[in-house]
């Protein structure tokens, strides 16, 4: 049999902090390093997205502030330079992460393009692109378009799934393809990075994300502020955005000494290594990325039992969960692991291994692979 020829693939995605942008990079790099030639198209390079690597590109879009709009657009920029991207290298598939307004966009980019050059379209969606835009009226039509004329759909997890079809009235097979996170090698040692932090003998508890609404840092500080001893811990956050709207309620919770606060860091590994327990209390989550970041460092996770979470904590086993909106609940949790060191080393073991045994970029990837083959087989092999 003879052996496949590597595929020619764009993906676009939000370059900012977020889940979606990091795993569209680490996938693209995974893909590249397997041989396939990756483009990625966005407004901005994404945030972890290597300067520089073998059959690696990135393509800006240039976006014009015209007078005679009231706000700048960004779909038909975008949906232009898929299209001469997508024409110029004889693009196989375009992998858009995020239906709005990327989906969008690639669809139309399609229909820019002559028989024999129109790329394959898959979309995959994070979350709100379909808890939160799905129900608005002036974007869920143009989403379920978007979705029917894509030439397969993923989430990344089932709870998204299962709200795409409800939202939207989906009836098109979705494939359900999970995140996954290879860590690089941290830079520093775990004590050093300890040190740095401020750590003695406390607990760390490390949280990580960009900060948005979805996110409640409120619960969070209301529920670190909760744990007792005080002294046994400090919560350690990795910001990807404006931590500025937060510090009133750290100084009304008297939080000021337990919190270190470090802003867009790239080298997540060195803290990631050096936490103890994660603390994720989201009223909403597909997946939670940040989770199986920690995971993959022997690092268990209290969070909230919501969305796509308990699909990647076994509860008791490799994390504990806490329903939505239980402070004193989360509090009590991130306690019983602290004063139990032997509970909290095996669950972080649990979490390690479950981690690696099945989000790993060898289970996930070849996932990937294997969908572009089959929307390519299904229209007569890849065009370009």
């Amino acid at each position: 049999m003879a052996a496949q020829r590597p595929l020619k693939i764009g993906i676009t995605c939000y370059p900012s902090v977020g889940g979606s942008g990091i795993l569209a990079s680490a996938l693209g790099v995974e893909l590249a390093e397997r041989g396939h030639e990756v483009h990625f198209i966005s407004y901005g390079r994404p945030f972890r997205l290597p300067a520089k690597a073998p059959r690696l590109f990135f393509h800006p879009v240039v976006i014009n502030d015209y007078g005679l709009f009231k706000y700048p657009d960004y779909t038909l920029p975008l949906s232009v330079k898929m299209a001469e991207v997508s024409r110029d290298y004889g693009l196989d598939v375009l992998h858009v992460h995020y239906a709005v307004p990327h989906a969008t966009a690639a669809i139309l980019a399609r229909s820019m393009l002559p028989a024999g050059k129109k790329p394959r379209v898959v979309t995959t969606l994070h979350g709100t692109d379909t808890t939160l835009l799905g129900r608005d009226a002036g974007y869920g039509p143009a989403i379920s378009h978007a979705l029917a004329q894509s030439d397969a759909v993923t989430t990344v997890s089932e709870f998204l799934r299962r709200e795409t079809e409800r939202l939207l009235s989906v009836k098109r097979p979705i494939d359900v393809i999970h995140n996954f996170f290879d860590p690089k090698k941290p830079t520093r040692a775990r004590a050093a990075v300890r040190r740095e932090l401020g750590l003695g003998k406390e607990t760390m508890i490390l949280h990580a994300s960009n900060l948005r609404a979805p996110k409640r840092i409120d619960l969070l500080l209301e529920a670190v502020a909760r744990v007792r001893p005080a002294e046994a811990f400090k919560l350690v956050i990795l910001a990807g955005g404006d931590f500025a709207p937060f510090e009133d309620d750290v100084r009304r919770l008297g939080l000021g000494d337990r919190i270190v606060l470090r802003q867009n860091v790239a080298e997540i590994e060195d803290y990631f290594q050096a936490a103890d327990v994660g603390l994720f209390t989201s009223e909403s989550e597909s997946f939670c990325l940040s989770i199986l970041e920690a995971m993959n460092f022997g690092c268990p996770s209290v969070a909230t039992a919501v969305g796509g979470i308990p699909e990647v904590v076994e509860n008791g086993k490799s994390g504990l969960l806490v329903p939505f909106g239980d402070a004193d609940g989360l509090a009590r949790a991130l306690e019983s692991l602290i004063a139990n060191p032997a509970r909290l080393r095996a669950m972080g073991q649990a979490a390690r291994q479950r981690a690696r045994a099945l989000f790993s970029a060898a289970k996930i990837v070849p996932r990937y692979e294997a969908l572009y083959r089959r929307v390519c087989a299904e229209r007569g092999g890849c065009e370009g």
